[in-house]
């Protein structure tokens, strides 16, 4: 079972005129290096400024503005009624509907 095995050839995979020398290091190490730096200079600068720098489009603050603006509209509607008064709406409201919508009585013994 194992001896199939054997004669396999483990390790990385040679490439045929590329040296072990050659081989290209990652960029990662570079970057986060120049990505702290980065981050010490600014906070830095920040030390002494803060600056919020909005990247939302005209459209998307708009957007926001009107959807905070229904939103507080929403809340000050559900907070005007008190809970008494909203059950005797909805009362009201159910004795409006037709008979339509009624839940018919299900008798076994008919």
């Amino acid at each position: 079972n194992m001896s199939e095995y054997n004669s396999v050839q483990k390790g990385s995979l040679k490439l045929k005129g590329v040296s072990v020398a050659s081989k290209k290091k990652k960029k990662k190490d570079k970057e986060r290096k120049r990505l702290e730096e980065q981050i010490l200079t600014s906070q830095n600068e920040e030390g002494t400024k803060k600056v919020y720098v909005d990247k939302r489009t005209p459209a998307q603050i708009a957007f926001d503005k009107l959807q905070e603006k229904r939103q507080m509209e929403r809340i000050l509607k559900k907070a005007s009624k008190t809970h008494k008064r909203r059950v005797e709406d909805f009362n009201r409201h159910l004795d409006a509907l037709t008979e339509h919508y009624d839940i018919p009585k299900v008798s076994w013994t008919k």
